[in-house]
């Protein structure tokens, strides 16, 4: 993948397409497990492709590509969502992606990540993206500490409280 990302520095239009292709699955399920619903999900990844290819030139090892292409992600997600909240009150905003994650779950998650996003779903919104990276896209604890700007032992407590949320949830 190094030569890849290699080549889309150097500008070729191809290795960027082929390497966005690679990583659309990865995009949308962070995406949906920040915002929720179709269409926040595909602006996200939108303004994630545009400024990934406007910046490509700063990546500096192209080792760390997912990385860096995740965190441009997150931070859209999160740009998103103030813009959201600055709009329509929280509660509003929450119940609208209930509904609308009922109807479109199944347009945007693969059958088999169904079971997973009902999982994720039970868990409080700051656990959801980190079982999402953990455990959906086997990031480590310290990659995913430095993507969300948490300290590693934060990101390692959360995943255990959601853990024994999800245990006492489901009665295992």
């Amino acid at each position: 993948m190094d030569k890849l990302v290699k080549k889309a520095q150097n500008g070729d239009a191809e290795a960027f397409i082929t390497l966005m292709e690679q990583n659309k699955q990865t995009m949308k399920r962070i995406a949906i497990a920040y915002l929720g619903n179709e269409e926040d999900v595909a602006d996200a990844i939108q303004e994630t492709i545009l400024d990934a290819f406007e910046k490509k030139c700063t990546l500096k090892k192209p080792e760390f590509f997912k990385t860096w292409l995740i965190r441009i992600l997150i931070n859209n997600c999160i740009t998103i969502q103030r813009k959201k909240a600055k709009v329509i009150s929280m509660d509003l905003v929450e119940a609208d992606q209930q509904t609308k994650l009922n109807l479109e779950t199944f347009h945007i998650v693969q059958n088999s990540d169904l079971e997973f996003f009902d999982l994720l779903q039970k868990l409080p919104k700051e656990s959801r993206i980190i079982f999402q990276m953990y455990y959906g896209e086997q990031f480590t604890t310290k990659e995913i500490a430095k993507l969300l700007h948490l300290k590693e032992s934060t990101v390692k407590s959360r995943i255990h409280r959601g853990k024994e949320q999800l245990r006492t949830q489901l009665d295992i």
